[in-house]
């Protein structure tokens, strides 16, 4: 017992710090810019008029079976996601700053560190390509829009901080692909 007191004790004594080894410890890496780019908020395409029949004519059929169903409030849900869709497909979006730093990445000045941060791919939506950010928040993920040829030099800077891998579609991906694939003029 007394034994492995004392071998406890001689490893917990060690040697003191100096003043200097204690300020590199204390530093501070202070934010460095490694690359910036501006573009839209997210990606944008404008719809047509038929796209809007359709929608229109699928939602007043579903709307009425639920209706019939369950009474007005599934209605108004419908009707309120269709008008948040047609906000975002009418309104552009409007262009912002991205950052990559030392200390993580910046959207519009809001830093996201990278520890909330897992792997990173590239993707396509609509026209725009996009990097996609695995990120360990509510939102699960962050979309930034990107120019085509900027895409080398970022995928360059964040393999040195992030994994560089395709997240497998989740169900919701699937239900998204799913429904642009079927329903007339999503694609």
């Amino acid at each position: 017992m007394e034994k492995i007191k004392k071998e406890s004790t001689e490893e917990i004594k060690k040697e003191p710090q100096t003043s200097e080894s204690k300020q590199e410890s204390q530093k501070i890496e202070l934010e460095k810019l490694l690359f910036s780019w501006t573009a839209p908020a997210r990606p944008f395409k404008r719809r047509d008029k038929d796209f809007w029949k359709t929608i229109i004519v699928i939602t007043v059929i579903v709307g009425l079976i639920l209706f019939f169903a369950e009474g007005f409030m599934p209605v108004i849900l419908i009707i309120s996601v269709i008008f948040l869709y047609y906000i975002l497909s009418t309104v552009e979006p409007e262009s912002i700053e991205y950052k990559i730093t030392t200390w993580g990445i910046k959207m519009a000045d809001k830093l996201n560190p990278w520890n909330n941060l897992g792997r990173f791919w590239f993707t396509k939506r609509f026209d725009d390509e996009l990097l996609v950010l695995e990120a360990y928040t509510i939102g699960g993920r962050l979309d930034l829009v990107i120019k085509k040829s900027d895409k080398e030099k970022i995928k360059k800077i964040l393999s040195k901080y992030l994994l560089q891998e395709e997240a497998p579609p989740s169900y919701i991906d699937k239900a998204t692909n799913w429904a642009s694939k079927t329903l007339p003029g999503m694609k």
